[in-house]
């Protein structure tokens, strides 16, 4: 096997091995797909000042993110069906970031449980949490967060209903997957993968089943989840979530100035600039593109992190520039996860953490607190 030494790599390996339906699932965008391609080309019209003749030793990624330290300003972002990219996904993930010192962040909509990810985990993880019709079950799912000790909530604002994404209907992905001879015969071409599934018994939303009302069997699992995202989730839900929450709230899915104004106004610890992974509304800005627009308006009243289009080291340096606090990966992890299991996601960000400390170098700074827009030298996106 050839060298791994960019994400793009992880891709194609993650490609070879996991089904295409489930690959597809974390490597699409609604729609036309432009809004999921600019989220990481828009990285590149980004260019940054190279420095010479100065101290480059010393050098440390460490920082805080909601008051957390961590060894870069990197967390794994929530992604649903993660333990689809390989058996007991999340798990594995979790495990790879608290050992390499960043947060991990465990989607509603996962394979493995809160209860499963606390159980092999021995710091506190971030849990991302979709605002559903069945307020019973919110409410049990907070709860469950905080005797699993997480030390966040991330509430998702942007998926009171679902884009469509092309790749999913025309694989016939359904939530939860239901196989046909296809399906069947894609998983066939990937022993790796079925070997690892037959050894686990995690294969359904767990967070769900089981705890959500009327939830018996797949069948009925797949008409819940069908009818409970709310369409009219509203800012005094987030006040009544964070009341029952009552630590530390990030709100994920900002990609408007107005609605960062009354993010801030809810008293929430962090923002996440975003656009679902360019998975919602196709021809939206892309994240890094209303990045400065936005820390220009709060971000001297709230943490401001940015998720979406994040391939390398490089572009973490560069949104820090442009004024995040700290940044979340999707993509990057999962293709790490799906090419080589919890290895990989350690792959994933080994490659992040070197691109930026070699590029911080190069841009004549030590520190990653030192990080301004004085290291870029030209940008289309302005405050």
């Amino acid at each position: 096997m050839s060298p791994i030494l960019e994400i793009a790599d992880l891709k194609r390996l993650a490609k070879r091995r996991v089904p295409k339906l489930f690959f597809d699932y974390a490597d699409s965008g609604a729609y036309t797909e432009s809004t999921y391609r600019a989220n990481e080309s828009d990285f590149s019209k980004i260019k940054l000042r190279q420095r010479v003749l100065v101290d480059m030793s010393g050098r440390s990624l460490e920082t805080t993110m909601i008051g957390e330290k961590v060894k870069m300003p990197v967390a794994l972002a929530p992604t649903g069906l993660t333990g689809m990219q390989h058996a007991d996904g999340e798990m594995l993930a979790a495990r790879a970031a608290e050992e390499f010192g960043v947060p991990f962040t465990l989607s509603t909509m996962s394979i493995c449980s809160i209860e499963d990810v606390a159980s092999v985990t021995t710091k506190p993880f971030w849990f991302q949490l979709y605002v559903m019709r069945d307020r019973d079950f919110v409410l049990n799912l907070i709860e469950r967060a905080k005797a699993a000790k997480c030390s966040a909530l991330v509430l998702t604002a942007d998926l009171q209903i679902l884009g469509q994404r092309h790749k999913d209907l025309r694989n016939g992905l359904s939530a939860p997957p239901r196989l046909t001879p296809k399906h069947l015969f894609q998983m066939a071409t990937r022993p790796r993968w079925c070997w690892n599934m037959l050894k686990t018994d995690k294969r359904t939303f767990r967070n769900i089943h089981g705890h959500a009302k009327s939830v018996t069997d797949l069948a009925s699992l797949n008409a819940w989840t069908t009818e409970q995202f709310d369409p009219q989730l509203s800012w005094k839900d987030v006040e009544w979530i964070k009341e029952r929450w009552g630590g530390k709230l990030i709100i994920k899915g900002i990609l408007d100035v107005e609605d960062a104004k009354m993010a801030a106004e809810t008293g929430a610890d962090a923002i996440v600039v975003s656009n679902h992974g360019g998975r919602q509304l196709d021809g939206a800005h892309s994240s890094i593109a209303m990045l400065p627009r936005i820390v220009d308006a709060v971000g001297d009243r709230i943490e401001v992190h940015l998720d979406g289009g994040i391939r390398s080291g490089q572009d973490v340096l560069k949104a820090v520039a442009l004024g995040a606090k700290g940044t979340f990966i999707g993509r990057p992890f999962l293709y790490g996860l799906g090419a080589m299991g919890k290895p990989g996601v350690t792959k994933a960000l080994e490659i992040i953490a070197k691109e930026m400390d070699i590029t911080m170098a190069l841009c004549g700074k030590r520190k990653i607190a030192e990080i301004d827009d004085s290291i870029i030298a030209e940008s289309p996106f302005k405050g």
